[in-house]
């Protein structure tokens, strides 16, 4: 077995790889590669897809990188992987990102990364720290988890999705925030899961062991 992280020079995949290697250590669910090799890509056992920075930027990055989204798109679509896209690997997964300028996602969950806009303008965005997760729907992702537990966020664009049956999370920041997306093998978050302590280990752990 093996997970892969997409390595697209798009985010500080460090921390990720420690976070997955441990879990998946503790899981049993044998290595955890970062790759930007296609085929290792296409034969891997789960797919991790991270991005840092702005939807528009990560998106170049990624198709800039000749045969990495085919090959996600192979063993996601094709081949039914678990997937999980982390912060703008997780916008990405969107009809379409707003962000500086209208840029086509993966259109695989459909709906719209628009800009955070608090209902409290003492609310500041981007939206930075520590908050509580609300689940909306149960999933093997949250196997542990609980409503209140806390992620860590850092960002100013957030995923709104056409069908409400796909948003697994949210939480509130003067307004709902959406906070982790699914369907079918496919997951994201938004919040950084590797940064988010027990929560988010639990739910790299979950991702590990998960067997659609």
């Amino acid at each position: 077995m093996t997970t892969v992280i997409v390595d697209y020079e798009s985010g500080n995949l460090h921390s990720a790889q420690k976070a997955f290697q441990r879990m998946a250590f503790e899981t049993g669910a044998g290595d955890v590669v970062v790759t930007s090799d296609p085929e290792m890509i296409r034969n891997a056992t789960r797919i991790v897809l991270p991005g840092d920075g702005a939807f528009p930027a990560c998106r170049k990055a990624l198709f800039d990188h000749r045969g990495v989204f085919e090959a996600i798109e192979e063993a996601v679509v094709n081949h039914a992987r678990p997937f999980m896209g982390i912060c703008i690997g997780m916008q990405m997964l969107a009809t379409r990102g707003l962000e500086y300028e209208e840029t086509a996602g993966f259109d695989w969950i459909g709906g719209t990364v628009e800009h955070i806009i608090p209902s409290d303008p003492t609310f500041k965005v981007p939206h930075m720290g520590w908050n509580d997760l609300v689940i909306d729907h149960a999933h093997p992702i949250f196997d542990g988890i609980s409503t209140g537990d806390h992620a860590y966020f850092v960002h100013s664009y957030h995923f709104r999705v056409d069908n409400p049956a796909h948003l697994l999370a949210h939480v509130d920041y003067a307004g709902a925030i959406t906070a982790l997306v699914g369907r079918d093998t496919i997951v994201g978050t938004q919040f950084h899961p590797e940064k988010s302590q027990q929560t988010g280990l639990r739910i790299i752990a979950n991702f590990l062991r998960w067997k659609p």
